[in-house]
């Protein structure tokens, strides 16, 4: 058998890789992902999806049947995405309910302002529902150049959320357009 120094080289790789590795106990064998689901009988079960990123990984979340709380999340094993296992950022969502730092009332800095004001919600959703109605008034076109009917509004844009599944995104896009809204994108896509 003749071998040359390119071989040798490439040879020597792979039995040394085979070495290092095959020594750790590191296989390159696919694994399954076994979650330990808590099982209790004052626990509720409900399945929802991760809101962090675009990926769309499900989780289960076990509420306590007394307080209402969320007490653990955790992987969904039969979710055909994450198959139960889940990243740093979704290992540690049971924090983004259940933390006592989170911000839990609308907090509201006027122009020009230094400070923030804490408002209630309903004072909230009526000061956006007025903005939205402003800026559409303002940026309302009926018809462009060539007097072609168009009835668009140039003026909002929006960004979708990895957090809503097909038909959310349906039906808030299906909004947006009868606003008159041509920006709109997915968090998916950027």
């Amino acid at each position: 058998m003749k071998i040359c120094r390119r071989g040798f080289l490439k040879l020597s790789a792979v039995a040394g890789a085979a070495t290092a590795f095959g020594g750790l106990g590191i296989t390159l064998k696919p694994t399954i992902a076994r979650a330990q689901l808590l099982k209790t009988s004052w626990a509720k079960q409900t399945t929802s999806v991760c809101c962090y990123c675009a990926v769309g990984c499900g989780l289960i979340v076990h509420t306590d049947k007394a307080s209402q709380r969320a007490i653990n999340v955790e992987g969904d094993p039969d979710h055909p995405i994450n198959e139960g296992s889940l990243c740093a950022k979704g290992a540690s969502i049971w924090q983004l309910g259940e933390n006592e730092l989170r911000v839990k009332n609308v907090m509201y800095r006027a122009p020009y302002s230094d400070h923030w004001e804490v408002k209630d919600w309903d004072w909230a959703l009526e000061r956006i529902a007025q903005k939205v109605k402003e800026t559409r008034d303002k940026t309302f076109t009926k018809t462009n150049a060539n007097g072609e009917m168009v009835n668009r509004c140039n003026g909002i844009a929006s960004v979708g959320s990895a957090a809503l599944d097909n038909e959310e995104c349906w039906a808030y896009q299906s909004m947006l357009r009868a606003l008159g809204l041509v920006y709109i994108e997915h968090q998916a896509r950027i």
